[in-house]
């Protein structure tokens, strides 16, 4: 037993809805071995909410992802060193990009994430690629997806005259990952919220994501980031949480966040956001302790999942049988309206073939 925290006491004040944010940091400092009543609760709250369904996202090439600066970014964070931008198509011009969406349409394509490295300023320099972006939005039913960064007031009304489908935002509330992981000095929290700010002004579908673990893995203050996000007023459909995976060298400062950890910030949304969905993301430890993630993940409260392991997915309906799978070929972030268009009985079939095998 905790010697600091009353563990009765904190389950009751969470069964009757009375926590306080202290409560909920109370909650991220518990082991492992006392999170169990608090996985009931969110298993409760995720069922009387959402039924007994899972949503699972599987990309493929119908909604791959962009960099419009290619392999190049200014900020060379210190968890990244720009290996996710070399895994993205490299589409640094305009007539590329249009190109590209154009035949990515026509070819039965879902839709785009378009992404890229940042500026010095923490921004994806957007702007000289909004009109094509328009157009093909104008002309296809492409769900596009935009990751921004921080971004002008002027990028932001571009993107919603050109009606993007969603904004992933990633955000943190932390002011040391700002400085020593994202090598942003001259900037801070308040840059961020007012960044969200300027997209709430636009009307833009913000999906916010928070990565557990990016200060060197380990857990440091992600609960302000979904204190921000709640305090906000933002109301968002969907929130994605993603997780540190360390990058590789003997002098790494960084360590694999915990799974448990994870789920602890899974679960701290969930009672947060009982109504809104929540995500696995793509970016999460893959070897090693990956299963151990997902059934974490999904204790404590995620309504969707980006690319689950076939292990995972037997577990889960050994577990519960009663359990709806449905699977859709779209990045985790698309918004309810798109299911229909972004559905697969395709990826379906061959998800469940794979776990007869």
């Amino acid at each position: 037993m905790n010697e600091i925290i009353d563990i009765k006491d904190l389950v009751k004040r969470f069964k009757s809805s009375t926590q306080t944010w202290s409560h909920y940091q109370e909650l991220l400092e518990l082991s492992e071995s006392e999170m169990e009543p608090f996985f009931n609760l969110t298993k409760k709250i995720t069922e009387e909410n959402f039924k007994n369904i899972l949503k699972i996202y599987i990309p493929n090439k119908k909604f791959p992802a962009i960099s419009i600066t290619g392999s190049e970014c200014a900020l060379n964070c210190e968890h990244c060193y720009k290996k996710y931008l070399n895994g993205m198509k490299d589409l640094r011009n305009n007539e590329d990009l249009k190109d590209f969406l154009y035949n990515h349409y026509k070819n039965d394509g879902v839709g785009a994430l378009v992404s890229g490295g940042c500026d010095p300023k923490g921004s994806v320099p957007l702007l000289d690629f909004i009109d094509t972006i328009k157009e093909v939005k104008k002309n296809t039913d492409l769900i596009i997806n935009v990751h921004t960064g921080l971004l002008s007031e002027r990028t932001a009304k571009a993107l919603a005259d050109a009606k993007v489908d969603i904004i992933s935002f990633d955000v943190t509330m932390d002011k040391d990952v700002i400085r020593e992981i994202y090598h942003l000095n001259n900037k801070g929290r308040e840059d961020y919220k007012a960044a969200l700010k300027l997209l709430k002004k636009y009307n833009l579908n913000v999906v916010p994501h928070i990565c557990v673990g990016l200060y060197y893995g380990r857990l440091h203050q992600e609960l302000e980031a979904l204190h921000y996000i709640k305090e906000s007023g933002l109301n968002p459909s969907l929130i994605v949480i993603i997780a540190l995976i360390p990058p590789k060298g003997k002098d790494t400062k960084f360590k694999e966040p915990k799974p448990i950890e994870i789920a602890k910030v899974i679960a701290v949304a969930r009672f947060l956001f009982p109504q809104t969905e929540i995500s696995l993301g793509c970016m999460r430890p893959k070897a090693g302790i990956k299963i151990e993630v997902e059934k974490y993940a999904l204790k404590a409260g995620i309504t969707r999942i980006e690319l689950p392991s076939k292990k995972t997915l037997r577990w889960l309906k050994k577990n519960n049988p009663r359990i709806q799978l449905r699977f859709f070929s779209a990045c985790c972030a698309i918004p309810d309206d798109y299911e229909s268009q972004a559905k697969s009985l395709e990826e379906d079939l061959k998800y469940f073939k794979m776990e007869t095998t």
